[in-house]
């Protein structure tokens, strides 16, 4: 035999050979001058590993990358990492931890070294397992949200933002975590359900012999009370609105003031108002300018304005010591169980303190407005479309985005500050200076803190193709004016918020365009059981384990079928071993081909009378390639996996194979042999081009065997990463030898259920007698030596109408041909009856649901018309089945 490929397939070998090969080759290079194709990469974080959601984005990603690049579009697939401020400053800090290092033991710039080196070390984890995936990125292209030009991009959006007034700097409340010790945004805080307590609390009223009551589930924020607020119509209180109550612990008298945003039905329709610790009391008090007390600080530990006897201590300690102190004091009426949500910070997983802090913020309303009608407009589609709706209901409500972070690690603020207090935002301080009009030799200080991760993300549709603002420059960029707007972002509803609309503000903002034309937007991958992977439940699914033992092929292709819509995918591993057992049927289907192929094998010729099951086979790939890519186009991953599985498993392997098994593996050398083995080679070549964006390894190995049969000399590509994706060509279209083979086949299924309900042994030659109009018999007739092998029968016998045979098994195919198994000496009556009876009530089930469908109100309105024949004429052809059944039945009395 002149091919080499081993007898058991082997996916760890395959994969570990193919993937230097195409990197070597430099094959995920953008190619030729067609039409561009770009997609970048959600960059992963620095201090990531690869798990599932990755696998599944990244596999759907590849899909469409190596498809658009076989169609002979420019691909490129942009790889890149996020520094992921937050996330890389904890690695490092636990690292020095060990060394028993504080990061505030080291200078800013030596930290900031040593993050360095643990990226130059450890950074790459998760580029060396995309390798495994397979992923078609162009490696010469990585970025890194640090690299330099992306930081020069970073400092220009910056500055013209503030010049435009768009960013500014203040004294706001924001999320505070405790333990990160900086400030995280909104969309950084998970509510999480906290089984707590609300405390009621009695303030005496000053002057008079009432008490208001207010409840609280933070009782140690009372000491930072400058306020009580009732609601200015609530009859309770309208006499108490201007006067004062005492605090408790405290002694400070604080006023009662009316407010519209207290609700008079809830709790005791009087509320403590904390303007340093709780947004809403916040805004509260800019409308009545009260005091801001501060009694709880950025580590968490209460402040010396909480007083000597709670100052240092932790809040939560803080906690149940005011509570025992009101209680002594009688000022503490009652506490009862109390279950709500409180923020925590996703990070550190520690409750989030809501602080008045000074930060800097940017304005996006006026950005978002934008971003808005671009999807409105169609410029950019979400699929599904029903996330446009939550894309929508959060760019209306959009607040002012809190930018800057307490860390050391990040895009540094570029704003430089005189010793005199005055300050510049500038691209470099060199042009800080400039203008603040400082000599050389004047001290300057740069912002301590460092831009919110999402800020830099946020530019990635532009900044990584070399954007710099520079209206000249960038014209003159190949790589920007050829690949942007990028075509497809393929991402998780997680992060439309993080990440996909402020990709849209600023892409349109500095761009004038959008940053990519469709979103397509995935679920989340859970375990079997629908529940959400987490560590802590112990049910996480590392995908390289996964990959080492079914392959990665079988994965991807496994994930990949799983997608339908944005509904989450449940990981089962049943569905991994099926997509294995579908890569063995490939490889064992492609052995037997090539066992069956000579050296020099003449390329195929349809035209020197092609048997049916050739027309048949090249009308099935003509049409399953038109499915696949329709399927493609519109973001149908399952269906176009579930079409090349049918035609794969079914119509390739299970039937065409079988049916000119006997031609192509005759020993003698003839023009039909040579003609059916070229046909066999040429259908199974362009098959696997069909089957490569998804499994990539295995049908690279099989492609290059195969092809050196199906591609004259000299013009085959040197990987089929870069071979033509097949084209439907209309003309190759038979459905008449569609609709003869499968009438054939439906026949020879309908024989071997027969005989596998019947226990017939295979050595029982039984004569099939079938009854069919003329066509049809000619078609059986002819095609008499396939049925017979296949349906070990004896011969095949045509009627007009079935004569008495005897004792028979019967059936109708869907064509509704009756056909007839004398069984006589064979088989038991009472067993065949039984049968018969199985089959009516599965097909009266089967017509039941179907009119189900059918008679359902509406359905022939707003159903399609061609869905509306499919099903009427599977109605009729059941009837005809359920019809033949009976009248068989009633030949047995």
């Amino acid at each position: 035999m002149p091919y080499d490929l081993p007898k058991a397939y082997d996916p760890t070998q395959i994969e570990q050979k193919w993937y230097p090969f195409w990197e070597q080759g430099g094959y995920f290079q953008p190619q030729g001058d067609g039409k561009p194709f770009c997609i970048v990469i959600p960059p992963p974080n620095v201090t990531g590993s690869l798990h599932m959601g990755h696998a599944l984005q990244h596999a759907l990603m590849d899909v469409l990358t190596r498809w658009r690049r076989m169609q002979g579009r420019r691909a490129l697939w942009l790889p890149g990492t996020d520094h992921a401020g937050i996330a890389t400053q904890m690695v490092v800090e636990k690292k020095l931890a060990a060394e028993g290092i504080k990061r505030t033991d080291l200078t800013r710039d030596d930290f900031e070294a040593r993050v360095w080196d643990w990226k130059a070390e450890s950074g790459g984890t998760i580029q060396r397992q995309m390798r495994l995936e397979g992923v078609s990125v162009d490696w010469s292209r990585e970025r890194f949200t640090l690299d330099e030009g992306l930081s020069r991009a970073v400092r220009e959006v910056f500055v013209r933002l503030y010049e435009e007034g768009r960013i500014y700097r203040g004294s706001y409340m924001v999320n505070w975590s405790p333990k990160l010790q900086t400030a995280v945004s909104d969309l950084e805080v998970e509510m999480k359900e906290v089984k707590g307590k609300l405390y009621h609390l009695a303030y005496p009223v000053v002057g008079r012999d009432e008490t208001l009551v207010v409840a609280t589930t933070r009782p140690e924020t009372m000491l930072g009370d400058t306020a009580v607020a009732v609601h200015p119509t609530d009859e309770r209180y309208r006499h108490l609105i201007g006067a004062r109550v005492r605090l408790p612990l405290v002694g400070r008298e604080i006023p009662i003031v009316a407010d519209e945003f207290v609700e008079i039905g809830f709790g005791t329709g009087a509320v403590k108002v904390t303007p340093a610790h709780d947004p809403n009391d916040f805004e509260l008090g800019k409308r009545h300018n009260l005091e801001l007390v501060v009694v709880i600080g950025k580590d968490g530990t209460m402040t010396e304005e909480a007083g000597a006897a709670f100052a240092g201590l932790d809040r939560f300690k803080a906690r149940e010591k005011v509570a025992q102190q009101l209680e002594a004091a009688g000022a503490l009426v009652k506490i009862e169980d109390y279950t709500h949500n409180v923020g925590h910070c996703q990070r550190s997983g520690v409750p989030i303190e809501p602080l008045v802090s000074e930060q800097w913020f940017l304005d996006v309303k006026p950005l978002a407005e934008v971003a808005i009608q671009a999807v409105r407009d169609g410029r950019t589609r979400f699929i599904p479309s029903s996330w446009e709706k939550v894309y929508f209901d959060w760019m209306e409500n959009i607040r002012p985005w809190c930018i800057s972070r307490q860390l050391w690690w990040g895009h540094r603020i570029p704003a430089w500050y005189a010793d005199d207090g005055r300050f510049a935002v500038a691209r470099s301080e060199a042009e800080a200076r400039q203008k603040l009009e400082l000599p050389d030799d004047a001290p300057m200080t740069q912002d301590a803190d460092v831009l919110d991760t999402w800020f830099s993300s946020a530019l990635w549709a532009f900044s990584t193709f070399g954007w710099t603002g520079d209206p000249t420059r960038d014209a003159a960029n190949p790589d920007l004016q050829t690949f942007t707007p990028t075509d497809v972002l393929v991402t998780g509803f997680d992060i439309i918020f993080f990440w996909v609309a402020r990709m849209m503000m600023m892409s349109l903002h500095f761009t004038g365009d959008v940053p990519f034309r469709t979103v397509f937007v995935t679920g989340l991958v859970r375990d079997a059981q629908g529940q959400k992977m987490s560590k802590t439940k112990g049910n996480v699914v590392d995908p390289l384990e996964v990959f080492e033992k079914y392959g990665t092929d079988a994965v991807r292709f496994s994930l990949v079928s799983a997608v339908t819509g944005a509904n989450d995918i449940k990981l089962q591993e049943s569905k991994m071993e099926a997509a294995r057992n579908f890569a063995n049927k490939i490889w064992n289907a492609t052995r037997f081909t090539l066992g069956n192929l000579d050296d020099h094998l003449e390329q195929p010729t349809w035209q020197s009378t092609p048997s049916l099951a050739d027309r048949w086979i090249k009308s099935r790939l003509t049409r399953v390639t038109q499915e696949v890519t329709d399927a493609l186009e519109s973001f149908r991953f399952h269906d176009a996996t579930l079409t090349l599985y049918k035609f794969f498993w079914n119509d390739f392997c299970d039937w065409y194979i079988e049916l000119v098994k006997p031609v192509v593996s005759a020993p003698e050398d003839t023009p039909e042999r040579s003609a059916t083995r070229g046909r066999l080679a040429a259908i199974l070549e362009q098959a696997l081009r069909l089957l490569h964006p998804f499994m990539p390894f295995i049908t690279e190995e099989l492609w290059q065997q195969v092809s050196r049969q199906a591609w004259p000399d000299g013009q085959r590509p040197t990987s089929l990463c870069i071979a033509p994706y097949p084209e439907a060509d209309i003309a190759n279209l038979d459905p008449a030898a569609e609709r003869e083979m499968e009438a054939v086949i439906n026949l020879i299924s309908r024989v071997r259920n027969i005989r596998a309900e019947m226990n017939l042994p295979p050595s029982a030659q039984v004569e099939l007698h079938v009854a069919a109009p003329a066509p049809l018999r000619a078609i059986f007739t002819a095609q008499q030596g396939a049925i017979t092998r296949l349906a070990r029968a004896a011969a095949v016998i045509g009627h007009e109408t079935l004569p008495d045979l005897g004792f028979c098994a019967r059936s109708v195919t869907p064509e509704g041909v009756n056909l007839a198994l004398p069984l006589a000496d064979l088989v038991d009556a009472n067993t065949e009856r039984a049968r018969l009876e199985r089959e009516i009530t599965k097909r009266e089930k089967e017509l039941n649901q179907l009119l189900e469908t059918i008679h359902r109100p509406g359905f022939a309105e707003r159903a399609a018309p061609e869905v509306v024949a499919e099903k009427q004429e599977q109605r009729g052809a059941l009837e005809t089945q359920l019809a033949a059944l009976r009248d068989t039945l009633a030949t047995f009395g």
